[in-house]
């Protein structure tokens, strides 16, 4: 009735009222519970700002009509573990790589989900690799959802496990990667980031031309690894790179005793002997140094430089002979290259190597070429250069406009010549056995030894012959070319044969090389050459010239072959070192060096 306390003027309304109390009565209960029960620690852990239960909201403040607020939400699940930036694994093994969501990045190029699988090598000779998570945009929400879903089954854990071996690690080493520490990872230094920046500035900008790009530096400094860093870093905004290998000891796409000119357009991801490729120009020099014919080795780099079209980025890659002579000669390379960069790796020591700077270049003498202020200082140090530019103002028009760049490498033993994980020599076998696997079928399977394979049969009179590194008398000519690795070349001159026997050549020619064999036997008898080489059948018919080097088979594939009985030909272990003139001969490498040909062309 009214006048009680009761809400409404007569019992039928304060009966429709009552039965609407029970509801928000049942909400505040439920608000109440929630606020002293189990769901207030949850709320809790999400609301960490929010201390103690909310204030108890008043009866009168719902209008009639109104719902009370719910409850808040329980806290979402956990996001899934994942490679978060800047994560890392470092690894060892091979595999196929293929970003599912997200992007990482590899040796600086960066794999994305849309991008197909990737041969991924990382052997124990070389550097490990590096996966890195890269920052992306902010993901559907679908794809959370699905992220989300997938999750138990491909959850990284971030904290770090007490037991040294994991779940992880066993997932891992099924399919042959085994996780290693983040110090035998590439060491990039603040100088390597520098130069980079600047350099993928330079290649990327359409205003300043096409730049070419030289890194020198003294043996073991990792101007390989630099090489293949930069250049995956510009394959992320460039669709090719022109690469020209002049180290003819530690080539990155052909077996070794190579100058090539090769176009990438995939990323480097693995040492040489596993992306052995056929160059678009590349002659067969025949040594692995360039020390007994420095005038040959010029020529060659000059004919492969000259078909460079100059469309894109060019990185070239020289020697680690920087003392005395070599020196000389790769200030000739300088200044007959002309690049617009050059990315010096000095190890923090001068004595090892001087700065390449401008001055110093148009100063100093080469070895077939002079120094444009020869006759004024000939002998003429880095302190000296800056008070000859004080003394004779802006200088010479003609000295050589580029840019030094300095990168100091700081992994153990830099610059240490003989430091390295695996000697040289081992490396140069990997690399003719890389590329004797083009042989090999490419089905999964036993690997089948050379003398199961058909050789081709090649005339004497289609190929002239030519020993490169040596003079050998023609009587003893078949003996030096049996059971040896050759160039496959073309020259452009006509074979004419006039005699029944080989075609000889008596000068080495500078020549385009189509690949590379195995001279497996010689038939005297039927006058034949028996060679096995992986090279098309197309191409082969355009080979004309066998030119045979001082690069030797590896010692594998002559002691190493399924199914031989009885002795192995020209192969013997029963040799003693100790006789007089039996072992190597050593070279004098302190000689003096000779007067200059020819006066350097600037123009």
């Amino acid at each position: 009735a009214p006048g009680r306390g009761r809400p409404g003027g007569s019992r039928r309304g304060w009966r429709r009222r009552r039965r609407r109390r029970p509801r928000r009565g049942r909400a505040g209960r439920a608000a109440a519970a929630w606020r002293g029960g189990a769901r207030r620690r949850e709320a809790e852990a999400a609301m960490p700002a929010r201390r103690g239960p909310p204030a108890r909201r008043p009866r009168r403040a719902l209008s009639r009509g109104a719902r009370p607020a719910p409850p808040p939400p329980a806290s979402r699940p956990p996001p899934p573990h994942a490679a978060l930036p800047p994560q890392a694994l470092t690894f060892t093994g091979k595999c196929r790589l293929r970003c599912l969501y997200g992007a990482v990045r590899l040796l600086g190029f960066a794999v994305a989900s849309h991008q197909p699988g990737l041969p991924v090598f990382s052997p124990a000779t070389h550097c490990a690799l590096s996966l890195e998570a890269l920052p992306a945009e902010r993901p559907p929400a679908a794809d959370l959802r699905q992220l989300r879903a997938a999750a138990p089954f491909f959850s990284l854990p971030q904290k770090k496990e007490e037991s040294s071996f994991t779940p992880e690690d066993a997932v891992l080493a099924s399919v042959g990667i085994v996780k290693c520490s983040s110090e035998r990872g590439l060491l990039v230094s603040e100088s390597m980031l520098v130069a980079l920046e600047e350099l993928i500035q330079a290649c990327c900008a359409e205003d300043e031309g096409v730049p070419v790009v030289l890194v020198c530096g003294p043996k073991n400094t990792g101007k390989s690894t630099f090489n293949r860093y930069l250049i995956n870093l510009l394959l992320n905004r460039l669709p090719s790179i022109e690469y020209m290998e002049c180290d003819i000891g530690q080539t990155e796409f052909t077996p070794p005793g190579c100058v090539s000119l090769s176009n990438v357009t995939e990323p480097i991801l693995g040492p040489p002997f596993t992306h052995q490729q056929m160059p678009c120009k590349m002659v067969y020099y025949g040594q692995t140094s360039c020390e007994q014919d420095t005038e040959r080795y010029l020529d060659v780099v000059k004919y492969v430089f000259s078909s460079y079209k100059k469309e894109v980025p060019l990185v070239i890659n020289t020697m680690g002979w920087v003392k005395g002579e070599g020196l000389l000669l790769l200030i000739d390379i300088i200044r007959l290259l002309s690049p617009s960069h050059i990315v010096q790796m000095d190890v923090y020591d001068w004595k090892a190597m001087a700065p390449l700077t401008p001055e110093y270049v148009h100063l100093s003498p080469g070895l077939y070429t002079k120094g444009k202020q020869q006759a004024k200082c000939k002998q003429v140090g880095a302190s000296e250069v800056e008070n000859w530019r004080s003394s004779e103002g802006e200088g010479d028009a003609s000295a050589p406009e580029y840019k030094l760049l300095y990168v100091h490498p700081e992994f153990p033993r830099a610059g240490i010549a003989g430091e390295a994980r695996v000697h040289s020599s081992i490396l140069r076998d990997m690399s003719i056995l890389g590329y004797l696997g083009q042989l090999q079928s490419p089905d999964i399977g036993a690997v089948l030894p050379l003398h199961s394979l058909v050789p081709y049969q090649v005339p004497f009179s289609a190929v002239a012959l030519r020993v490169i590194h040596s003079d050998v008398a023609p009587t003893n000519i078949m003996y030096a070319v049996n059971a040896s690795w050759v160039g496959l070349c073309r020259i452009p001159d006509e074979i004419k044969c006039e005699s029944e026997g080989p075609v000889l050549l008596t000068q080495t020619p500078v020549c385009d090389c189509l690949g590379f064999g195995i001279v497996r036997g010689v038939e005297m008898e039927r006058k034949l050459y028996h060679i096995l080489t992986p090279v098309p059948p197309e191409n082969l018919r355009q080979v004309n010239c066998l030119l045979l080097g001082n690069i030797s088979i590896p010692n594998c594939i002559l002691v190493g072959q399924q199914g031989v009985e009885g002795e192995i030909p020209y192969v013997t272990s029963d040799y003693n070192y100790s006789i007089l003139g039996s072992g190597k001969l050593k070279k004098k490498k302190h000689f003096k060096r000779r007067e200059y040909a020819f006066e350097c062309d600037y123009a």
